[in-house]
């Protein structure tokens, strides 16, 4: 019998609805955790967003591959909603191992390729409320419980590296600015944490077939790469478990404070530790958009995966 390494672990993972947050908490509860899924779309209602997946559902495909799932409906903008979400977990376990702050829900409100005149204003601003200040407050109220015990890890869960978001516009304002705070915050949490023990990644998938992309193209996760007749480089994509092993790994390694404070992608960690993708290869997403995609380098998709 296979030892989970993550069993007797206490896991909260933010904005776990759907994508990446879904298979974050698949994987830690794969790996034996219990995964505390929280987010706004419910059985007994939608989000703003108004998509079918629901907490619910995540929680029952943490409990189905060997972990704990519990789903509770909270709104990250809500203080009020967020501090009764972690006295629960603090009443029920005592104890908090691993927070991933993955909210995001903010896609039907990004402006693309507009300059900042352009952008309007309103749904610009939301979206810095949903992709950061949901962050912030998710960590105001959870660190406390985490740092009772040293060792807890917080994972921010982004869109492109430190290095990469540096170098690259990111085709709006609002989301440029989103994916840049959520790698500071992880910066800064490192230095935060650091005393108590604690360890703060930022961590971005490469591109990823969520079941927003997926519907984008047109496809299914069965025949996915057909997507590449839309575009071509869709066949570096990975699924979201693939980040989802990624946290996986992170929360096992007792050497994880050796990432405190950098910015990570999926690739790259599976690399060090050797996991992979559902299919068995190891997609290096953001090397292939950094060195193909943007830097026009001839090259076989094959050969980043």
């Amino acid at each position: 019998m296979t030892t989970k390494p993550l069993s007797g672990k206490i896991a909260l993972v933010a904005g776990a609805t759907r994508g990446a947050g879904r298979q974050i908490a698949v994987q830690l509860g794969a790996a034996g955790a219990t995964v505390y899924a929280t987010g706004r779309s419910s059985r007994a209602g939608r989000s703003e967003l108004d998509r079918p997946e629901t907490i619910e559902e995540t929680a029952e495909l943490v409990t189905a591959v060997g972990g704990t799932g519990i789903a509770v409906r909270v709104d990250h903008l809500v203080p009020d909603q967020v501090r009764d979400l972690v006295a629960r977990i603090d009443a029920e376990q005592g104890r908090l191992d691993v927070l991933v702050n993955d909210i995001w829900g903010a896609d039907h409100l990004v402006t693309w390729e507009k300059p900042v005149w352009e952008q309007p204003l309103e749904p610009g601003f939301r979206t810095l409320r949903l992709a950061v200040d949901t962050h912030i407050v998710t960590s105001h109220f959870a660190l406390p419980l985490l740092i009772r015990r040293p060792g807890g890890l917080v994972v921010e869960i982004g869109d492109g590296t430190r290095e990469y978001n540096d170098a690259h516009y990111r085709l709006s304002v609002f989301y440029d600015l989103a994916k840049t705070c959520v790698n500071r915050l992880a910066f800064t949490q490192a230095h935060e944490l650091e005393p108590h023990g604690g360890t703060a990644v930022a961590l971005t998938p490469g591109w990823i077939r969520s079941e927003f992309m997926l519907e984008h193209f047109g496809v299914t996760e069965e025949n996915w790469r057909d997507g590449a007749a839309k575009d071509p480089h869709f066949l570096i994509s990975e699924t979201p478990a693939y980040v989802g092993r990624a946290v996986a790994a992170l929360a096992a390694d007792s050497d994880r404070a050796r990432w405190n404070g950098k910015s990570v992608s999926s690739g790259e960690l599976a690399r060090v530790y050797g996991f992979t993708d559902l299919d068995g290869s190891q997609p290096d997403g953001f090397r292939y958009i950094s060195e193909v995609v943007d830097g026009g380098k001839p090259s076989d998709v094959a050969d980043y995966r």
